[in-house]
Formats: C-alpha cells, sequence, structure tokens
C-alpha cells in the first residue's frame, strides 16, 4: 500500500492519502469514539458519480421498482409462483419463461428475475411461497427519507452528562465498539436496534429448527436403509427357517440372520410400513436433506454471529441509555406494589 501522506483526524479518515481501506476507517474512528473525540458522519468526497451527487433525487432504477412490486405481491400470500406473477400482471409485467425468467414491461427494458440480487431470485421467492423462508424487502438506503430522531444522537447526549460508569478500559473498548456500530447503521431509536436483534435471532432460531429437521429426518433414513438392507439381506435364509418348519436345529444353525431379519421386520411394523421404499429413493432424499442442511448452515453461522453481535451492542447500548437500570426500577416497583 503506497500512502502519499498518513494524517489522522477524527473525522474517521485518513486526510491526504492516494490509497486507504475501510479497516483503516474503522479503526480511526473507534479511537476516536474511545477517547469521546467526534467523528464526521459524511465526510466530503472529492470526484463523486453523478448519481452520488443526485443523492436523494435520483428516480429508483427499473430493478428497484420491481422488487418493491414483488414485495407488495408477496404481502398478499400467493400460494404458488403463477399466482405471484398474476399479481404483478396487474403492474403491466409479462412473464417469459425459458432457461431464465424474464419480466417485460412496455417502455423498459426486460429483466432476468435472477438478476434481481438475494431474495428475489426464482429459488428465494419459491422457498417463501413454500413457507420455507421468511422475506425480508430489501432496504433502499439511497431512497428513504431522513429521519428527525436517531439513536446516536440519544447515545451521545448521555456520553456528554456527567457520571458515565465506564470504570475499565476493557468496558471502555467494548462500548466504543457499539457506539460505533450504532453509528455505522444509523439506527432511529432503540426500538429499531431492538427489532433488528429480535429479527435476526428469529431467523437463526428458524434456521436451526430447519437444520435440527433435517438431521432428524437423515438418521432415520440412516436407520430404515440399514434395516431394509438387513431384511434383504437375510430373506432367504429366514425363509429357509419357515420351510423348515421353524427347527430349532435350522434356528441354532442361521441364528444371527434370524434375529437381523426378525429385528428388521419390527422395525417396519413400528414404523407402520406397508410397503417398503427402495434404498436407491432412500439415497436420493438422504443427499437432499444434506445439501439443504449444508445450505441452511452456511446461513445459520453468520446469522449467528451477526446475532450474537446485535445482542451486544443492544446490550450496552441499554446500558448506556440507562434502560437496564430503568427495567430494574420497573421490577422493584412491581414487587413492592406485590
Amino acid at each position: 500500500m503506497y500512502w502519499k501522506s498518513t494524517r489522522l483526524d477524527c473525522s474517521g479518515k485518513f486526510r491526504d492519502f492516494r490509497h486507504s481501506g475501510r479497516a483503516v476507517r474503522d479503526l480511526s474512528d473507534l479511537i476516536c469514539v474511545e477517547h469521546r473525540l467526534s467523528v464526521v458522519e459524511n465526510p466530503k468526497r472529492h470526484g463523486v458519480s453523478y448519481n452520488k451527487w443526485q443523492g436523494r433525487k435520483a428516480k429508483p432504477s427499473h430493478r428497484e421498482d420491481l422488487r418493491v412490486l414483488i414485495d407488495e405481491a408477496l404481502a398478499k400470500k400467493p400460494h404458488s409462483m403463477d399466482a405471484l406473477f398474476d399479481l404483478m400482471a396487474d403492474s403491466g409485467y409479462e412473464v417469459k419463461r425459458g432457461k431464465n425468467i424474464t419480466l417485460m414491461k412496455a417502455g423498459q427494458k426486460n429483466i432476468r428475475l435472477n438478476s434481481l440480487g438475494e431474495g428475489y431470485t426464482e429459488a428465494d421467492l419459491r422457498a417463501v411461497i413454500s413457507g420455507a423462508r421468511t422475506h425480508t424487502p430489501r432496504k433502499n438506503r439511497r431512497f428513504t427519507q431522513p429521519r428527525q430522531a436517531r439513536l446516536i444522537t440519544q447515545i451521545e447526549e448521555k456520553l456528554n452528562g456527567k457520571g458515565t460508569p465506564w470504570d475499565s478500559v476493557r468496558l471502555l473498548k467494548q462500548m466504543a465498539q457499539s457506539v460505533l456500530y450504532v453509528q455505522q447503521h444509523d439506527f432511529a431509536d432503540f426500538d429499531e436496534l431492538a427489532k433488528k436483534a429480535e429479527a435476526v435471532t428469529a431467523r437463526v432460531n428458524e434456521l436451526s429448527g430447519n437444520i435440527k429437521t433435517a438431521e432428524k429426518r437423515m438418521t432415520e433414513i440412516a436407520a430404515l436403509r440399514t434395516q431394509i438392507i438387513n431384511y434383504i439381506k437375510t430373506r432367504d435364509v429366514y425363509v429357509g427357517y419357515r420351510k423348515a418348519g421353524y427347527s430349532k436345529k435350522y434356528l441354532a444353525e442361521h441364528e444371527a440372520d434370524i434375529i437381523i431379519h426378525k429385528a428388521a421386520k419390527k422395525a417396519f411394523d413400528e414404523a407402520g410400513l406397508k410397503k417398503l421404499p427402495t434404498v436407491k429413493s432412500l439415497n436420493a432424499e438422504y443427499a437432499e436433506l444434506l445439501s439443504r442442511k449444508k445450505e441452511a448452515y452456511a446461513e445459520y453461522a453468520a446469522a449467528k454471529k451477526e446475532m450474537r453481535d446485535l445482542l451486544v451492542h443492544k446490550a450496552n447500548v441499554e446500558h448506556i441509555l440507562g434502560l437496564d437500570q430503568q427495567d430494574k426500577a420497573k421490577i422493584r416497583a412491581r414487587e413492592r406494589e406485590g
């Protein structure tokens, strides 16, 4: 990395530089917050594009309009993809099916469904309609109206007051990280932060449930597959046992196989299986479950990390704003009344 000069100020940037990185900016902001110095949230930049210069005056793109229409259609709980497209047809969109689903509207460029991004692909929409996934409309920050109240303002007012109990370096760093997190995500108020934490927690629980359900079924398939194989391998021996009139001598010679065969038959009866599935079909179902489990686990790991971060930052913000003390006071008041 080549630096023309490296003068650090508390705008959260290195001034007069040729190259920098997000990590450097975040580190600078964190240092400023720790030392109770202000951080310039939107420093002036040079050479911005025309679209950025337009800011909120810029018109939404066709893709952004299309995502909003899909959000509105999904809110009506369509029972199938065809029902979803019928709702969108009311807005003038036609659907062309082929290798890719294409949405067409007079006077606009044709748009492939899978080009709309995460949450709007054909696979994502089918998962939402089937109930396997919860749809979260994409936020378009560029066109959102400025909000009057901001959580970071409340936090700064508290920090500028007296008696902030940051009595250790470790606690100071934790609080500074939470302040920076709130500033970067621009939460309007504490309720928005709490709702974000609640939504991510719900998604983690949903994914965890899906993974456990898949694992349970995979365990059942593995056990059933073993019993079917055992049943097939020992069937001829058991047929011979019956033809021998359930001879004790025959039993003694083939006892292990006969016990295995009876155990397999008992397992089928307990499962209520009148017709046994093929090993091939069980292998296919197992492979499908394993693939879905891996996909869910990748999302689960990321969502769980986000949940942990959010819960930590939420607790720290509660502490800064004194909300945790307010809750304790309410509990004590209720106890006195009781």
